[in-house]
């Protein structure tokens, strides 16, 4: 029979050993519930990240189709920017073919199957009311955020935003088409071409012009407070970043150029700052 002296020490041994491993085993749920992880809604898988803590702050990298989190690098990386003051919250763009999101190509509402992924994501973090900044592909979802979900976006920045111009009606189509849809049907051959001309047909031919998801009348009535860093080149044309900015009656617009020099950067995230600030 275990002497009782004898028998306390060893439980009180194993308590303290419990006692010193419980935090870490606690801290390593924390890193992993902060990073990397996966929102899941029937057949699409989100792969998405968190860093930081505050107001949700969703951001939406460049790239087009390619939009992940890896892209949000360029211009410049908002998440260490921001994450000591907000929940920063990023995720790789269903089916984008440097991503871990995927999902079926939602041919007669491409747009909204991306907003769809954006809003489930806040859902399933049990998010209300966010805040929104995103670059050039971010554009057009943030607009469509805003006409999908006025009363959750509490205010947006909309950073080298992708525009239509009227000379050049099918460049996203085109550059999709050689760029993106090819590499995509190799990775789901389940899919044919004629699916992705389909789906890119509706997403940038059906409505071409302007933002691509909504109409200059709604931006017209869009009451929340934007904020817009125009770019120029053929993908963010600066006349439609302005057009927009002149039309929204709550927006603000960057100094121009702000990219360049990159001496201008810090500049303009000062700007962000103070926007994002004035209205959480």
């Amino acid at each position: 029979m275990m002497d009782p002296i004898r028998r306390k020490i060893l439980k009180t041994g194993a308590a303290a050993t419990v006692m010193a491993v419980t935090p870490r085993v606690l801290a390593q749920q924390a890193g992993q519930s902060a990073g990397m992880a996966f929102y899941e809604k029937g057949p699409v898988r989100i792969h998405y990240e968190e860093a930081g803590s505050g107001f949700p702050l969703l951001l939406i990298a460049g790239g087009g189709l390619n939009s992940t989190i890896a892209s949000l690098a360029n211009p410049f990386n908002p998440t260490p920017e921001f994450k000591g003051e907000y929940r920063c919250i990023a995720s790789d763009l269903r089916n984008a073919n440097t991503g871990q999101s995927s999902g079926p190509l939602e041919i007669d509402r491409p747009w909204d199957s991306f907003t769809d992924d954006h809003l489930g994501l806040m859902d399933h973090l049990g998010i209300d009311k966010f805040m929104v900044m995103g670059f050039c592909i971010g554009g057009p979802f943030i607009w469509n955020l805003l006409k999908r979900a006025p009363n959750r976006v509490v205010a947006a920045v909309l950073a080298q935003p992708s525009g239509s111009r009227p000379e050049a009606r099918d460049l996203f189509y085109d550059t999709n088409m050689q760029g993106w849809g090819p590499e995509f049907v190799k990775r789901r051959p389940e899919i044919p071409m004629a699916t992705v001309e389909k789906f890119l047909t509706r997403m940038y031919r059906t409505n071409p012009d302007f933002v691509f998801t909504v109409t200059r009348d709604f931006v017209r009535t869009c009451q929340t407070p934007v904020l817009i860093l125009p770019d120029d080149i053929p993908a963010h044309p600066y006349a439609v970043a302005m057009e927009a900015a002149m039309l929204a009656p709550n927006a603000e617009v960057s100094m121009f150029p702000w990219k360049e020099p990159k001496e201008r950067i810090p500049l303009a995230v000062r700007q962000i700052r103070s926007f994002l600030r004035a209205h959480r």
